[in-house]
């Protein structure tokens, strides 16, 4: 059983997690017409979107309610308030998802009663927008739960409540935080070629895709999941949840609804996609589309191809915990080994589920001093220093990647994604100049000194090897 080891020490180094309103707002971004609204000072707001832009390379609509000296003493009620009203005027939002902060949580303000207070003597000025809280406190959770909160609170404020009239081909699709703007349009159309009609919540690839409106500046989301849909979502025949930390969404939808959830840990690999590709088959009742059984087959065929590249390898990882199973358990199939894991939280039940003997919670710093002698570096843009001082190959993943262009159209679920990953992770190995060769690796061969120079060393060995055998004017030693 994998042993959970609690996070030693007293101050993170090179912090490896997100913050929970940073995961909340990037779930309101996923509706269409909504403004994600930080309770709490400048400060909280701009780290965040800072992170944001540098991640999308798009402009990002996250306001503040500004709180300073005299709100944080004397309660920021007036400040949501004002903040609320200022938006409503100004950008005439469809949602205004409020995601609380440390400051605000701190001084324990009653966010429920005053929200309800604003909405009862504003009534009519908030016509036609929906106002939803989340309690995101920063010091509590990271990324992954932030957005689970998010999206329970949308289902909860704004889904009609009790037993629909259910329409038999209508899908609701709860997916979690670490699918691309990529991973959810493929899934759409996956879900669309066998006759159903998803509903997506939240939907980034509608309103984070590289997109902008041609006539006009659109001071909120343009695209994403509709304020509509959501409140419709009791409709659908069947609710599918991606990611453990999507089984609360699904579990308050069917508490409200009474719609059936599945819930799918992950996407990625052939045997999960094959059971997600059976069970869109028993709701349509029709087999898998042609073009479906064609991208499995050419999953088959990566398989096989790459499957000589991942034997015998050690990765470090370092993400969330659903991203992390998901990442982990891909790269045990395919015969690598997970040698250093470091994720934000132990709470999370999908841990227990992870192929590694320990992990870790805590940063990047944990992950530079469990991942020396590794063969790959897994994490997202922060783990870049970490990686080039242990000489180390680096594969970015999960939020933020800031230093690399497209990452949102990366492609990681289903069959075409998964042969993506396949390719992209062999063409790293196969990259590495000090990875072992294919003569290296056969067992009915004898190691001859040639070979052994060709494993791969130690970082502090690297630049011995690299001038090894070379004349003595050549060498710059």
């Amino acid at each position: 059983m994998v042993r959970i080891l609690p996070q030693s020490k007293s101050a993170a180094i090179n912090p490896l997690k997100s913050s929970q309103p940073l995961g909340a707002a990037f779930a309101f971004l996923g509706v269409d017409g909504a403004v994600p609204l930080f309770h709490g000072s400048q400060g909280c707001t701009s780290f965040a979107l800072v992170l944001f832009v540098r991640h999308f390379k798009e402009a990002i609509p996250l306001q503040t309610t500004a709180m300073d000296e005299v709100a944080t003493i004397l309660g920021g009620a007036d400040h949501l308030e004002q903040a609320i009203l200022n938006l409503k005027t100004r950008a005439k939002p469809k949602l205004i998802g409020i995601c609380t902060t440390a400051l605000a949580e701190t001084r324990g303000e009653d966010f429920v009663g005053d929200l309800a207070k604003i909405k009862l003597e504003h009534a009519e000025e908030l016509a036609g927008t929906d106002v939803v809280l989340t309690k995101t406190p920063d010091f509590d959770g990271a990324i992954e739960e932030g957005w689970a909160k998010a999206v329970t609170a949308m289902i909860e404020a704004i889904t009609q409540t009790g037993e629909r009239a259910r329409q038999s081909r209508k899908v609701a699709i709860l997916p979690g935080w670490n699918l691309t703007v990529a991973d959810i349009e493929h899934l759409r159309e996956m879900v669309e070629s066998f006759g159903l009609m998803p509903v997506i919540l939240p939907d980034v690839s509608g309103s984070l895709d590289g997109t902008v409106p041609d006539d006009r500046w659109v001071p909120t989301t343009y695209g994403g999941t509709s304020v509509e849909g959501i409140r419709e979502l009791g409709t659908a025949a069947q609710c599918i949840a991606i990611g453990e930390h999507m089984r609360r969404p699904a579990e308050m939808l069917q508490t409200l609804t009474g719609v059936p959830y599945v819930l799918f840990q992950s996407l990625t690999g052939l045997n999960a996609v094959d059971r997600f590709v059976s069970l869109l088959s028993a709701i349509s009742g029709a087999p898998a589309p042609t073009k479906v059984r064609r991208r499995r087959a050419q999953l088959q065929d990566a398989l096989l191809d790459g499957h000589f590249h991942f034997g015998g390898k050690k990765i470090a990882i370092a993400s969330e915990p659903d991203q992390l199973y998901q990442l982990a358990t891909f790269f045990t199939g395919m015969g690598a080994e997970i040698s250093a894991v470091v994720t934000t939280t132990g709470t999370s039940k999908i841990l227990e589920k992870v192929p590694a003997e320990a992990i870790q919670v805590g940063d990047l710093g944990d992950l530079e001093s469990l991942g020396a002698g590794a063969d790959l570096l897994v994490t997202h843009s922060h783990g870049r220093q970490a990686a080039a001082r242990l000489g180390i190959p680096m594969m970015r993943v999960g939020f933020p990647v800031f230093d690399r262009l497209g990452s949102q159209h990366k492609l990681t679920i289903l069959y075409q994604g998964t042969r993506d990953l396949i390719f992209e992770v062999a063409n790293i190995f196969q990259s590495d100049p000090l990875a072992p060769s294919p003569r290296a690796l056969d067992p009915f061969r004898s190691q001859t000194d040639t070979d052994k120079k060709s494993q791969r060393l130690a970082p502090g060995d690297r630049t011995q090897a690299a001038t090894a055998g070379m004349p003595a004017d050549k060498n710059p030693l």
